[in-house]
């Protein structure tokens, strides 16, 4: 009978042996992983896309996208498996940037006049960059899934001018609730116009607008929003 080979201490029988300090030892191959982040950044590339090319034209195809986007249109259908898919990852690109503009906001301002035209300038940037969803979502989606993303920012509107009520700096006649789908239906005018090229606006315009529909007076208006958006150093 032939004796079992012996083993170096601290080994099994069938595994490798420990390598002694301070020797060289043989590196265990690697096995490669996938970029996981390849098919977030290629479908963020597809949505920046269409967010430009539905912006220009609102009729275009999921091929006009595609080569927009430097992809061929198989590549589109793995991520979207059509036109609404697509624009329901706009639309919850542009609830995730309502919600982080809102979350900006937590802190409620002392009076609801500054408190009102910060929500404005904070969402008036959002709304312009997926203003063409005014177009698209309730067509391609339907009009309760715009109900859905809006919800929060109404719910915020409510609290602000329930607040300039009280504070009796707001002084339109008619409930907040109802006062809120107003300021909401004036706001998507104003991108409305902004969309067909008809005005021009990086959002101060709007918040002044918002105010005076509230019921301030317009220099006053006009003066609480400047004050927001001039440039540090910039007071007189």
């Amino acid at each position: 009978m032939t004796d079992a080979p012996a083993t170096a201490p601290g080994t099994a029988l069938g595994t490798a042996p420990v390598t002694a300090p301070g020797t060289a030892h043989a590196t265990a191959p690697v096995t490669a992983t996938p970029d996981r982040s390849r098919p977030l950044l290629t479908r963020a590339r597809i949505l920046e896309a269409a967010r430009q090319e539905l912006g220009r034209a609102p009729e275009s195809s999921l091929g006009d996208i595609a080569e927009a986007a430097g992809v061929v249109r198989r590549t589109v259908y793995g991520h979207f498996n059509g036109r609404a898919a697509l624009v329901e990852g706009l639309v919850e690109d542009a609830a995730q940037a309502l919600r982080q503009a809102l979350a900006a906001q937590q802190a409620p301002a002392g009076d609801a006049v500054t408190e009102l035209a910060r929500f404005v300038l904070a969402l008036w940037h959002v709304g312009d960059r997926y203003r063409i969803l005014l177009r698209l979502a309730p067509q391609d989606l339907g009009p309760e899934r715009v109900t859905e993303v809006l919800a929060p920012a109404r719910e915020r509107a409510e609290a602000i001018i329930s607040r300039g009520r009280r504070q009796r700096v707001f002084h339109a006649y008619a409930p907040p609730a109802v006062l809120t789908r107003a300021l909401e239906g004036y706001l998507l005018g104003l991108l409305e116009c902004v969309n067909s090229g008809g005005w021009s606006d990086d959002g101060t315009g709007s918040a002044t607008a918002a105010l005076i529909a509230m019921g301030v007076e317009a220099e006053r208006a006009a003066t609480y929003v400047h004050g927001l958006v001039r440039p540090e150093g910039d007071a007189a």
